[in-house]
């Protein structure tokens, strides 16, 4: 929330509510671009109400929405239901959208990160009553290609977890699929001696870049992900 280099704007409808860093203010396209995506998953998830509420991988139709297809094959690598990636997935659809209008831009949803930056930046890493909380950042070096950066936690926020980790931080080129893959190793992590484990299994997963996993005094991180002190 501290780029000088860039403008801040939210944009809030209904239950989505979006902070959006640009290189100018396009919060009236973007307002637009966000209802269009609502109403989309409104009406399949009317049409299809099961899609709202399975926790495993599942088909769809040839002829779906995007953004639903994208829930779906991210799931489908995290072996989660597909809902675990609407927050990533809006925000990734929001980024491809304001491309052409902005080099630079940061998408967050519901502390969801779909970013495309030329400087280098530091994401914070809220972990709840851990005592790495607000002392941890992701440096995201400049990239031709944009990236995901999506956390899960079973004792910050409301998102529906099995596990007790409180923060689990994944890494891709899809915001979606960081969403979807942190839902899933986030209910892996029962106990602090989970994490290694944990890490060797997410890392594998097709398109994970890094991972990082905070619970209670452990940590642990693997693949392409550099921490620094706050």
């Amino acid at each position: 929330m501290k780029s000088e280099d860039l403008i801040t704007f939210n944009i809030k409808v209904m239950e989505s509510d979006l902070m959006i860093q640009a290189e100018s203010d396009l919060t009236e396209i973007v307002e637009n671009k966000l209802i269009d995506l609502r109403y989309q998953l409104e009406r399949y998830i009317e049409a299809h109400p099961k899609f709202k509420e399975v926790l495993v991988p599942i088909q769809v139709e040839e002829f779906a929405p995007k953004i639903i297809h994208k829930m779906v094959k991210s799931a489908l690598i995290a072996g989660v239901g597909p809902m675990a990636a609407i927050a990533g997935a809006v925000a990734e659809e929001i980024g491809e959208f304001i491309s052409p209008f902005s080099t630079q831009w940061i998408i967050e949803n519901g502390g969801d990160i779909f970013m495309k930056t030329a400087k280098e930046r530091v994401s914070l890493i809220y972990a709840g009553d851990s005592p790495f909380s607000m002392k941890l950042g992701i440096k995201i070096k400049p990239e031709e290609k944009p990236i995901g950066i999506c956390t899960s936690s079973a004792t910050v926020g409301h998102s529906k977890s099995f596990g007790r980790a409180d923060a689990v931080s994944v890494l891709s080129s899809s915001a979606a699929l960081s969403d979807a893959v942190a839902t899933s190793l986030g209910n892996m992590v029962k106990k602090p001696s989970d994490i290694p484990k944990v890490l060797e299994f997410g890392i594998k997963l097709e398109g994970i870049k890094g991972i990082l996993i905070i619970m209670d005094e452990e940590m642990g991180a693997i693949g392409e992900i550099e921490l620094t002190r706050i």
